[in-house]
C-alpha cells in the first residue's frame, strides 16, 4: 500500500505532506532524512487510529506522480491491519465474530491482527481470505494503481 506526499524544498531542507491524510506533515534537512521522516510519519498516523471506528483513507490510485509528488510505502503490518478493519466494517462484522470465524479462542487475538502486533500465519492469511474473499496480498505489499476499496 503506498501514499502520496507533495514535497516542498524550502531554504536548505524539505518538507512533505500526505495528499490522502490530512494533518500528516514531516520535514527534514536532506532529501534522505525526508523520505525516512515521511514513511515514519506515515506509519505512525495510520498505526495509531483516534479509536476503533478511525480509518485512515485510502491511498488514492489516480494521483500522478511527478517530480514533487512521491509515492510512500506503509509497512505490511499496518497495511493488513487497515486492509482487515475496512474489509470488517464492509462485510458488518464485528472483531468478536472474525475471531469466532478464525477459531481464536480469545478476541484479543483478532484485535491485535486489526491493530499490527501480531504477524499471522500463512493459514491464517488462507482463513482471512475465506472470510473476506476480497483479501489481496498484492494490495498489502504491493503497488496500488487501482482503487483497493469499492
Amino acid at each position: 500500500m503506498q501514499y502520496h506526499f507533495k514535497v516542498h524544498k524550502e531554504g536548505n531542507g524539505y518538507w512533505a505532506q500526505g495528499i490522502e491524510l490530512q494533518g500528516c506533515f514531516t520535514q527534514g534537512e536532506t532529501r534522505e532524512e525526508l523520505e525516512k521522516n515521511m514513511c515514519e510519519a506515515l506509519n505512525l498516523l495510520v498505526a495509531e487510529p483516534a479509536d476503533s471506528d478511525s480509518l485512515a483513507p485510502l491511498p488514492d490510485a489516480s494521483t500522478r506522480i511527478s517530480r514533487t509528488v512521491v509515492r510512500v510505502k506503509l509497512d505490511p503490518k499496518i497495511a493488513l491491519s487497515l486492509w482487515l478493519r475496512y474489509l470488517r466494517k464492509k462485510h458488518h462484522y464485528t472483531q468478536k465474530e472474525v475471531s469466532e470465524k478464525l477459531g481464536f479462542k480469545s478476541v484479543y487475538q483478532y484485535q491485535r491482527m486489526e491493530s499490527s502486533k501480531y504477524n499471522p500465519t500463512l493459514k491464517t492469511l488462507v482463513e482471512l481470505k475465506d472470510i473476506f474473499p476480497e483479501l489481496s496480498i498484492d494490495d498489502i505489499v504491493g503497488d496500488t494503481r487501482k482503487r483497493m476499496y469499492n
